[in-house]
This record gives structure tokens, sequence and C-alpha cells, in this order.
């Protein structure tokens, strides 16, 4: 039975979904990178990272290429680097948005406003 494409959607953008995963494909995007530098960038253990990029490279979105020792790893496509481009664009986007909200907001605050606006600051005489 085949997976509706949403579903297949869901499930790729799933296994986007670590900050590690994101970091490694930031860094690839200009080229093939060593492991021993995004180790080097990424600051974390080497088998958490190796767990990483064993992720990307099932999913087909990276590949390894091995040099005599040094093994390094890239996008398989150019699509990944335009997909966290248009990201980074979305995200500025909802900031500047969040960002006019706030001062909006706070433009619209009383000059001075009560310490507690429920309570009254008048005092009854008995």
């Amino acid at each position: 039975m085949q997976v509706p494409l949403y579903q297949a959607k869901a499930e790729f953008f799933r296994m986007l979904g670590h900050p590690v995963r994101i970091r490694v494909l930031e860094l690839l995007q200009n080229g093939p990178v060593p492991v021993r530098e995004l180790l080097a960038e990424i600051d974390i253990e080497p088998s958490n990272l190796s767990q990483q990029l064993a992720v990307l490279r099932r999913s087909g979105i990276v590949v390894s290429i091995r040099d005599g020792a040094t093994v390094s790893y890239a996008l398989a496509g150019g699509d990944v680097a335009e997909l966290l481009r248009a990201a980074r664009r979305i995200l500025t986007e909802l900031l500047v948005g969040q960002h006019e909200l706030l001062e909006e907001l706070r433009q619209g605050e009383p000059a001075s406003a009560p310490a507690h606006p429920l309570r009254s600051t008048r005092v009854h005489a008995d």
C-alpha cells in the first residue's frame, strides 16, 4: 500500500527535526566537509554525530565520500540547501512579525499603570 504524500512529507520533516542534523546540513551547504571538521564545529560526541549522519545517509539526503582515511559528507542534492534557505526566510519573517506585534503592544500600554490593576487605591473611611 502506498503512503500518502502528506504522510511522506511528515516523515521527511520528522527526520529533519533534530538540531544536530540541521546543523550538519547547514555546514554541508558549501560542499563536502570531513567528519573531523563536523565534530569540531558541532562539539558533540563522535558516536552521537555518527548516529545522526547515519540517519541522514539512510534518508538519502547526504552521501559519504572516502578519500584514504578521511571520510567527508556532502549534500546529495541542492534542494536541501534551498530548503534551509527557505526555512531561514520564513523564520526571519515570523520573527519580524512578532517584533512588530511586540512593539505595537508596548505602544498601546498606558503611561502609568497601577501596580495591581484589580486592587483599588482608594482608602475607605469608617
